[in-house]
């Protein structure tokens, strides 16, 4: 699958880009199914809310399921992002996101890039994160808030916050999103289950906490150059992968397909 140059100009412009209907909803219901399992594991990997104990991200996915390890080769998320890095690429992270109903809590404002410059000693801000909806997203369930333009000021500065949710993370100050929602807006990513959304590493973004009745589950791959690759290897292969093979797209009926074969 390849972008057009539409939406390339539209993704320099924004820093993020929104593919509708990327995935089937037969696609999406197997993912869903499998999540259940994934979850009910004991596994470090399995990050809990601070509160409620629900599970808020679930890592290393494809280590743990065939099924998402045919999903972070399929050729409707590695093909883009060959083609937006232009460079072999390794699978940096995988991961699925949850705010469960009435309890999923917030994702302070953040860049993806400063974790991965101060805790894994990435070099530059390439690396791209592919998101799927596995859940209707609304502006009711903690959609992903961004300023579109930030990632063209380059990297913020940032600070790590141990104490506001149960996941350690380097976010920005409030005086420095003011200002980039003052001079650039601000949107939230929404649609359908299936609906594919691709940000780089410098995009400053968040989410707020999920009071509505419906759950709010999103896939996350992190693809990121071979030659941009960590330089440290403090935090765990789950956190981020020390696999540096450059990844291959599969076919494009890789899940359904093989699905079918197991």
């Amino acid at each position: 699958m390849r972008l057009t140059d539409e939406q390339r100009a539209d993704f320099e412009k924004h820093g993020l880009l929104i593919l509708r209907e990327l995935f089937s909803p037969a696609e999406v219901a197997l993912l869903r199914a499998e999540l259940p399992r994934l979850f009910a594991e004991d596994d470090p990997a399995n990050i809990q809310e601070k509160a409620s104990g629900q599970v808020r991200t679930a890592m290393g996915l494809h280590l743990r399921s065939a099924l998402f390890d045919r999903l972070v080769r399929h050729p409707r998320l590695v093909e883009p992002a060959q083609q937006i890095l232009g460079d072999p690429l390794y699978i940096q992270q995988v991961k699925v996101n949850v705010k469960a109903a009435f309890e999923g809590e917030v994702w302070q404002w953040h860049y993806d890039f400063a974790t991965h410059h101060e805790e894994d000693g990435v070099p530059a801000p390439r690396a791209l994160n592919l998101h799927v909806f596995l859940d209707d997203v609304s502006e009711f369930n903690g959609p992903l808030y961004f300023i579109p333009g930030s990632h063209k000021e380059g990297p913020a500065p940032a600070r790590l916050d141990t104490t506001t949710t149960s996941y350690p993370l380097w976010v920005v100050d409030r005086e420095t999103v003011s200002r980039l929602v003052a001079e650039n807006g601000l949107v939230s990513a929404t649609g359908p289950a299936g609906t594919g959304l691709i940000f780089g590493d410098s995009m400053v973004h968040a989410s707020p906490s999920n009071l509505s009745p419906w759950n709010r589950a999103i896939f996350s791959l992190i693809l990121n150059p071979v030659s941009n690759a960590l330089t440290r290897q403090q935090r765990p292969d789950y956190k981020h992968h020390r696999d540096l093979t450059p990844v291959e797209p599969l076919a494009d009926d890789c899940l359904l397909a093989g699905a079918a074969a197991e």
